[in-house]
């Protein structure tokens, strides 16, 4: 990646950090700056485990806004361009009034590198991506995210881990490109335990953070 697409990254990730924190704080504005800090924390922990991933198998791996694309089931149906969804959260939040919050907001694309041998990792080559690299990538990041939330509960930050815990599930709903997506397509069985996981979580933050 050149510093171009290092600079849309990084803009891709404060403009979501604003719409989410906006969004957690539409019924209680006093944790706005809270809310934007442990977003900014929950994305770049999400962001940098997919990155260091994905060197492990020799990608790129670039992080853009959630995109809907397909609306069907055959490969004809889908709209003409990707229409960008970063105003989905704030649309939702303000028709439910606050009750709703949807923190889907980012996804990922990953490249093969050019086809070279690795000494760190010996004779292996990638010519390409498979699924099974896409769900692993995908998969270490929210597991990164987990932990970080349990630390954040250990040291006494509630909201930073209640929204770890919101943005994990909501990160593991197989919808478009989103992680659950990536992670569903990559194997049935390991989406359905960490779906499984993540609802447990999503259910002990709701009636006990």
């Amino acid at each position: 990646m050149d510093r171009k697409d290092y600079g849309k990254e990084i803009a891709v990730v404060i403009l979501a950090t604003l719409v989410l924190a906006i969004t957690a704080s539409f019924r209680d504005s006093t944790i706005f700056y809270a809310a934007m800090l442990s977003f900014l924390v929950i994305f770049i922990v999400n962001i940098a485990m997919k990155k260091m991933v994905g060197y492990f198998f020799q990608t790129d791996v670039k992080t853009k806004f959630w995109t809907w694309y397909q609306y069907g089931f055959r490969k004809d149906w889908h709209f003409k361009k990707p229409i960008p969804m970063i105003w989905l959260p704030l649309f939702l939040v303000l028709i439910t009034k606050g009750f709703f919050l949807w923190l889907g907001i980012l996804e990922f694309d990953v490249v093969a590198k050019t086809e070279r041998v690795s000494k760190r990792h010996g004779l292996y080559r990638f010519t390409q991506v498979t699924e099974h690299h896409m769900a692993w990538i995908a998969i270490w990041a929210l597991i990164l995210n987990f932990v970080f939330a349990i630390g954040g509960y250990i040291l006494g930050f509630e909201l930073f881990t209640k929204l770890s815990i919101y943005f994990i599930a909501w990160s593991l709903i197989p919808l478009s490109g989103l992680d659950g997506s990536k992670i569903l397509f990559g194997g049935k069985v390991k989406w359905a335990i960490f779906f499984t996981a993540a609802m447990l979580l999503l259910i002990w933050a709701l009636t006990i953070l």
